[in-house]
């Protein structure tokens, strides 16, 4: 069992870094020929429906986690970008990272990663519209913007690499969390109990898991290869879906941010819409694999 172990854990390491090293150094390689000036001006001309969606190309654009995405959000908002596209960015930046979305058509396969994609993106755009329209934008704080760097670089393969490698020091730790589950998971855990427990028709499990995940600060990369071993032992896709959403959609270290720039009022917003968002996607995925 232990050789099992190792052997699961050495396959699911390797893949894991092959594919965001790749993929992080020819996203970084490439984002000297992404227009951000060109993109923040027409956020600046656009709002309602069309400006959400040119914030979901801009999300796609700039891959972060939720806790990176906070510092763009006050660039945009101290440069009068209409506040509805700001929370659009918001709600999709950390879920769809090109990286994450390659991994898991990798890991989960393409049907999972196909279906992903646009529920999230709508939600992303429905709820940070309508934030607005309820006139949220008076829970926002007056903050002086730091963090957020948008010079333009010219292009540069070792500027690439180090970035790159910076990028990957700081995600190896999460890498090598999420090996190490999900190979124990896949030695130790018997398929019989996760689909017993955890498969099935147990529709609470979504909502569960929704909430759930907030509080743990899961990356993606940490949940996509535990979430393709506990698919694979029998649990049911919803609630590993609604996990994976809400841990990556609001995560504490990013409320604890999120807090610098807005009142209580539209924390609690965000975390319910997170939560919305996470259980509604879970049974959309539920019945898509019923």
């Amino acid at each position: 069992m232990f050789f099992d172990i190792v052997i699961s854990f050495a396959s699911i390491m390797l893949k894991l870094t092959a594919l965001f090293m790749i993929l992080s150094f020819i996203l970084h390689l490439l984002q000297v020929f992404i227009p951000y000036h060109k993109l923040e001006h027409l956020l600046k001309r656009h709002s309602g429906f069309r400006g959400g969606l040119i914030a979901l190309v801009f999300a796609f654009m700039t891959p972060f986690c939720s806790c990176s995405t906070v510092p763009i959000v006050v660039h945009l908002l101290k440069n009068n970008i209409r506040f509805g596209v700001v929370m659009v960015f918001l709600f999709a930046s950390p879920l769809l990272d090109p990286t994450i979305l390659t991994v898991m058509t990798v890991f989960m396969g393409w049907e999972i990663a196909v279906a992903y994609t646009p529920v999230t993106a709508s939600f992303s755009l429905a709820i940070g519209l309508i934030l607005e329209r309820f006139g949220m934008e008076r829970a926002v704080k007056q903050v002086v913007m730091s963090g957020y760097d948008n010079r333009h670089n010219s292009f540069s393969v070792k500027r690439a690499w180090f970035e790159t490698w910076a990028m990957m020091k700081t995600v190896f730790p999460y890498l090598t969390i999420s090996a190490a589950i999900g190979a124990l998971m896949h030695g130790v855990v018997p398929t019989d109990f996760i689909s017993t427990y955890l498969g099935g028709d147990a529709w609470w499990l979504i909502p569960a898991a929704a909430v759930i995940g907030i509080p743990l600060y899961i990356r993606l990369s940490t949940m996509i290869p535990v979430s393709q071993v506990m698919i694979a032992g029998g649990m049911a896709v919803g609630p590993v879906m609604a996990m994976l959403i809400s841990s990556a959609g609001a995560s504490l270290p990013e409320l604890v941010l999120l807090k610098t720039i807005f009142k209580t009022e539209l924390i609690v917003t965000f975390v319910l819409s997170v939560i919305m968002m996470s259980t509604v996607s879970g049974f959309l995925f539920y019945l898509i694999h019923v």
